[in-house]
């Protein structure tokens, strides 16, 4: 008893000074990197291009358009159209995900519904925050296989609730680790695009007439 108590407190050790490593190794790496965590995970992991870096690319667009509602709608179709969806959408506010590769189409049928006012595109690179949760899910798997065995061979009732205890505070661990990597293998397969809507001006019966004499005296002064 005394000895599988004894093994618990210096593996519990030893895996604290291996994520506090871990953490400075992470942090001097991605320092001044900001993180965004907006993702409801799924179950499964989301399967990623063969390469080891991984950015979040996210796009922002002002439109201006004649009817916003129709406008939204139309944003809506372009997501399915590559393989997205609708996260969130309003009058005046429209947020899709699509796949990362097809995200300059996606870009250029949006900017095709009205006139662009300003567009705005950006990477945040999540390569080492990623490496570090891999190398903590593979010192927690590790370890949990560690202490199957040592729970094989508990003398007693007390040493087996013991190590059952550890058992479980890392399938614990196991499982938020993984839920973080698959929130980023999300929003790097999913690029994010919020476009912001604008009504077109229309001008009133007054308005027009002005426009009508304005077109008017165009034509006299400037001809091709």
């Amino acid at each position: 008893m005394k000895s599988i108590k004894y093994f618990i407190v210096l593996f519990t050790m030893s895996q604290v000074l291996l994520s506090c490593a871990h953490n400075r190794s992470s942090y001097a790496y991605s320092s001044g990197i900001s993180k965004k965590s907006e993702y409801k995970e799924d179950d499964k992991m989301v399967s990623q291009p063969s390469t080891d870096q991984r950015i979040i690319y996210s796009t922002s667009i002002n439109l201006t358009v004649n009817i916003p509602d129709s406008a939204a709608v139309s944003i809506e179709n372009i997501a399915k159209k590559y393989n997205g969806y609708i996260q969130d959408k309003g009058t005046y506010y429209c947020r899709i995900r699509v796949e990362a590769k097809n995200l300059k189409q996606a870009e250029n049928d949006i900017s095709l519904l009205g006139k662009v006012e300003s567009k705005n595109s950006s990477g945040q690179d999540v390569t080492a925050e990623y490496q570090d949760y891999s190398i903590r899910l593979e010192n927690a798997e590790k370890a949990r296989l560690r202490y199957l065995e040592l729970l094989e061979k508990a003398e007693n009732v007390e040493a087996a609730l013991l190590v059952e205890k550890e058992l479980e505070r890392l399938n614990e661990t196991i499982e938020l680790l993984k839920g973080e990597m698959n929130r980023i293998n999300h929003l790097t397969a999913y690029s994010t695009i919020s476009v912001y809507l604008k009504e077109k001006k229309k001008p009133g019966i007054i308005g027009y007439v002005g426009v009508g004499i304005y077109q008017a005296v165009k034509w006299l002064f400037v001809r091709n």
